[in-house]
């Protein structure tokens, strides 16, 4: 199948490699990407001594440009989103990772549980306040540093259709819910689902698929956890 992989061009890849190992046709249409922010990272690295988490993955290539500087900060407790971002920590060195395969909640419910209290949580933006939300109700004391911000990046018409050169994709993998709004505003995206009706959209989750058109709906399936294993699974 021809499959469309609308994340970020660093991590699409590495899924455009897995899908090729799955027999797959990879297109790669980065909709978004990351304008990182490494400073703010160390400052806030800095400042606190406690655990990390982080629900991404773009977190941790952040710190990874500390070089050195981060070392001082490898055996602080990390809790992470989903196996993919906990080998990412591991492979920067973190001795001590911590892992949610749910969401933002899941994660803040092991947290919680771990007693990990004066977190500092590496993020971006956007974001959802799943985990900052359910921190609160657990009363886990957190600070937040805005490390990277995921910025639009709109394919041209002429980008588009030399992606779509060799034929229309049989499937479309969304994993934010950012970047389906994205997909949804661009008319020569839009079109290309008008002139395929048995296109599959593979959402990561419910909450992405929020961002699918009702007269779509019926094309939608959710992954049954947020992590990628589970959506390629759907193929």
């Amino acid at each position: 199948m021809r499959v469309l992989v609308t994340r970020p061009a660093h991590s699409a890849e590495r899924t455009a490699q897995r899908l090729r190992e799955m027999g797959h046709e990879p297109l790669l249409l980065p909709l978004r990407q990351p304008l990182h922010d490494a400073a703010a990272a160390a400052k806030a690295l800095a400042a606190t001594g406690g655990a990390i988490a982080v629900t991404s993955a773009e977190a941790l290539r952040v710190v990874s440009a500390l070089g050195e500087n981060l070392h001082p900060h490898l055996d602080r407790p990390l809790f992470a989103v989903g196996e993919t971002t906990a080998k990412e920590a591991e492979s920067l060195g973190f001795q001590s990772v911590f892992v949610s395969s749910g969401n933002g909640r899941d994660l803040a419910d092991l947290v919680a549980a771990q007693g990990a209290d004066g977190l500092l949580y590496l993020t971006g933006m956007p974001r959802a306040e799943t985990f900052e939300q359910g921190l609160r109700e657990s009363g886990i004391r957190f600070s937040v540093a805005e490390c990277y911000h995921m910025q639009p990046a709109a394919p041209g018409p002429a980008e588009i259709a030399a992606i779509f050169s060799g034929g229309q994709p049989d499937v479309i993998l969304f994993y934010s819910r950012q970047t389906a709004d994205d997909f949804f505003r661009l008319p020569q995206l839009r079109a290309t689902l008008r002139k395929q009706d048995a296109i599959r959209l593979l959402c990561l989750s419910e909450a992405v698929a929020q961002a699918i058109p009702a007269a779509l709906r019926k094309n939608v399936a959710i992954s049954s956890m947020p992590d990628e294993k589970s959506l390629l699974s759907l193929l």
